[in-house]
């Protein structure tokens, strides 16, 4: 039975910035939790951000690739750099990635962490870019494959197409 990283979130831990959940209500992850096959993981908390804490975006739409190569920041409303508590954090997720054998990974959309088709564009406007989150991207690029919260079905397909 492989496992699956998932954002905590999505199951109702109450880890966002604003110290709420995104509790999904798929019957498929429900269903995969109560077989164990989750492996919850917040990277933002992982990297040592307080719960709750200052929205953080990465700045100019930059993705998390650049963020990882090191050509883009994370930051806070007031200008605070916030990147290396999200990249802690996303070589925490990688890490319990490998430790339990997930090779693929639900996490919550929009996320500078963990969006995977889009990111919030650096304004905190409400705006967004195509992307991916610093903790996708370090995933994507370790073989790990990720799906947003409304592709669990697309994650299932994955799992058992591999």
């Amino acid at each position: 039975m492989e496992r699956v990283l998932v954002s905590a979130c999505l199951l109702g831990r109450r880890v966002r910035y604003d110290g709420g959940a995104k509790t999904s209500e798929d019957e498929l992850l429900a269903t995969w939790n109560s077989e164990g096959r989750l492996v919850p993981f917040c990277p933002e908390v992982a990297g040592g951000l307080p719960v709750p804490r200052p929205p953080a975006e990465i700045e100019g739409g930059a993705g998390g690739a650049a963020v990882l190569a090191g050509t883009a920041r994370i930051v806070t409303p007031d200008g605070d750099d916030v990147t290396e508590a999200f990249l802690a954090g996303a070589r925490r997720a990688l890490d319990a990635a490998r430790a339990s054998g997930a090779r693929v990974a639900i996490l919550k959309e929009g996320s500078p962490s963990c969006g995977s088709l889009r990111v919030y564009d650096g304004t905190f406007t409400g705006r967004t870019t195509p992307g991916q989150g610093v903790t996708t991207a370090l995933l994507e690029q370790n073989g790990v494959r990720v799906f947003d919260e409304d592709d669990i079905a697309g994650a299932a397909r994955h799992l058992r197409d591999r």
